[in-house]
């Protein structure tokens, strides 16, 4: 049971230490026991000797990569999960599809979740407070995550998802609602179309954003309509990692790590931990009991930052979300992974090499599948389009090259977004 403000996000860094390394042992054991893969993994781990980020630097690094591979080997949860369903001791409530697909299992009534309830705090969200929700609640965990989070704080929820635009517009002038958890763009979405309408939305006075890059722009065009923005970074498997929180004046600088996870930052494709300010992989351990993810790499690139938070918690800051450690890719807040499109490829014999070249036009992301093909024709464009959006549940657009115009470097997905 948390409470707020929360007293452990003003702790030292060595009672934090101390707590956190004081818990791995029994979590490390508890995973050893129950979830196979990491049995495997870690079978020659003496778990009571992990007790400093020294012992756990020794430990492989399990990426998401791996995971999608593992999962198609042994379904559902590629044995690093301690819950299931059927013959499984301990029964899971809820099992989520990532794309990919990759699957994730929820437990305990969705406690694990409740922990975001530290970065809506941080962003303002007080009990009593409506919360427009438009965070996925189909397949995806999203949606469920804000949802326990904001439930957990005290606020109502109104579980609006994704889509159906003018119908949460509609929803939103009839509720009122003061807080809202969603993607940015989707933020911008409904505040210009609801001004296309003539029913400008004015009761937001609040949002907590996470799932793509928060662009300077949209923090100060959601400021000038009244709208306190603040990001969080969050994933399907971990739950929170870290968050955005304010000062006194409104001024963000970094995110700060949960206080419920050891957030290391290695160099990409080695278990190496780097020195702050170094930029690396960010590799997260949780205290899940349902899910015992032990040094799981991201595969985003973060550093941590120097110096204390000023919004006075004390724990280690991140600089947020700086790009991808391999070429999965996140669009709108969903991953695509070359695995996807390499499916599409597959589906069209006609076709010689394809890239998806990934862009942000006026900070919105866009996707060009690149291909090459011999015979192109309007037709077929319209089957790879709706291919891709099959694989990806994205939408994107189909540019035919000539054979052998596209380059011969093994890249599949190409992000050339600009962040300024």
């Amino acid at each position: 049971m948390m409470h707020f403000p929360d007293p452990h996000e003003t702790r030292s860094r060595e009672q934090r230490e101390a707590d956190l390394f004081a818990r791995l042992p029994a979590q490390i054991a508890h995973a050893q026991a129950h979830a196979p893969a990491v049995a495997k993994a870690l079978a020659n781990v003496d778990a009571s000797k992990i007790t400093s980020r020294t012992a756990l630097a020794q430990l492989p690094v399990f990426r998401k990569s791996e995971l999608f591979e593992a999962q198609k080997a042994n379904r559902p949860f590629g044995g690093n999960s301690t819950i299931g369903w059927g013959n499984a001791a301990r029964r899971a409530e809820r099992v989520f599809a990532s794309p990919g697909p990759i699957y994730e299992p929820e437990g305990r009534g969705g406690a694990h979740y409740a922990r975001a309830a530290r970065a809506l705090y941080a962003a303002g969200f007080r009990p009593g407070d409506l919360v427009h929700n438009t965070f996925a609640y189909h397949m995806t965990p999203g949606g469920w995550i804000m949802d326990a989070a904001a439930i957990a704080l005290g606020c109502t929820v109104f579980p609006a998802g994704v889509g159906n635009t003018e119908q949460q517009i509609a929803a939103m002038l009839d509720l009122q609602p003061n807080a809202y958890t969603g993607t940015p763009s989707f933020l911008r979405i409904l505040l210009e179309k609801a001004d296309e309408l003539g029913t400008p939305i004015t009761t937001l006075k609040k949002a907590s954003v996470s799932g793509e890059y928060f662009a300077p722009q949209l923090r100060e065009l959601f400021k000038a309509r009244g709208i306190a923005g603040t990001q969080s970074y969050a994933t399907a498997e971990l739950g929170l990692v870290a968050y955005e929180a304010p000062d006194a004046s409104g001024n963000v600088s970094g995110m700060v790590v949960d206080e419920d996870v050891i957030l290391e930052i290695v160099r990409p494709g080695t278990n190496e931990p780097l020195l702050d300010g170094e930029v690396g992989e960010i590799v997260v351990t949780v205290f899940n009991p349902d899910y015992p993810l032990i040094r799981f790499g991201t595969g985003d690139l973060s550093a941590v930052m120097s110096g204390q938070c000023p919004s006075g918690r004390t724990n280690a800051r991140i600089k947020g979300w700086m790009g991808r450690a391999d070429q999965t890719a996140k669009v709108k807040g969903m991953f695509v992974r070359p695995e996807q499109i390499a499916q599409v490829a597959k589906r069209f014999p006609e076709l010689g090499r394809v890239r998806l070249v990934l862009s942000n036009p006026d900070q919105r992301d866009a996707m060009v599948l690149h291909a090459e093909c011999a015979s192109p024709s309007d037709a077929l464009k319209a089957k790879i389009v709706e291919a891709l959006r099959d694989a990806t549940k994205l939408g994107g657009e189909v540019v035919f090259a000539a054979i052998g115009t596209l380059a011969n470097d093994g890249k599949v997905i190409d992000d050339t977004r600009k962040y300024d």
